[in-house]
């Protein structure tokens, strides 16, 4: 190998059984992060990786676990261009791209200061759309505020 080579390959380690999630936008590697509340799991964090689709995305490696069906909806909010691939004795098993929830409860805050969910016990609930940008655009089912995906805050 030349030192060239040396310098610009990156050394990941590959995991025996887990997930990968890749394709995340850069900016919300670290929420998907949060999200999944991986710190007890070995976990390997690539952000403002180099993409010939995205420019620049993050990836997230989390070994010896899968995704429930709620943190994958909660993925799909955040990065609804994210692909996860299973891995088992270090082979991808399956390989999909994340699909959002038509609905989504408890997952997002509504920013609304004067809606309901933000003065009462009740659990946010939004209904989820495809913007015209190809991300995502969510809609409070009480105070009725639409939000763009870079508005949404995870709670």
């Amino acid at each position: 190998m030349s030192k060239k080579e040396q310098h610009t390959t990156l050394q990941v380690p590959a995991i025996e059984h887990g997930t990968v999630i890749d394709h995340i936008p850069s900016h919300a590697t670290l929420t998907v992060v949060k999200i999944l509340s991986v710190l007890e799991d070995l976990v390997t964090i690539g952000i403002n990786l180099s993409s010939h689709v995205m420019g620049r995305k993050g990836v997230v490696k989390i070994a010896n676990r899968k995704l429930s069906p709620d943190e994958v909806a909660k993925i799909a909010i955040i990065a609804p261009r994210a692909t996860l691939s299973i891995i088992e004795s270090y082979e991808v098993v399956k390989k999909y791209t994340v699909t959002p929830p038509d609905v989504v409860e408890g997952i997002v805050r509504c920013v609304n200061p004067s809606c309901i969910t933000n003065h009462e016990t009740v659990r946010t609930r939004f209904s989820v759309a495809k913007a015209e940008d190809g991300g995502l655009r969510l809609r409070c089912a009480y105070c009725e505020r639409a939000y763009d995906q870079e508005e949404i805050e995870i709670v």
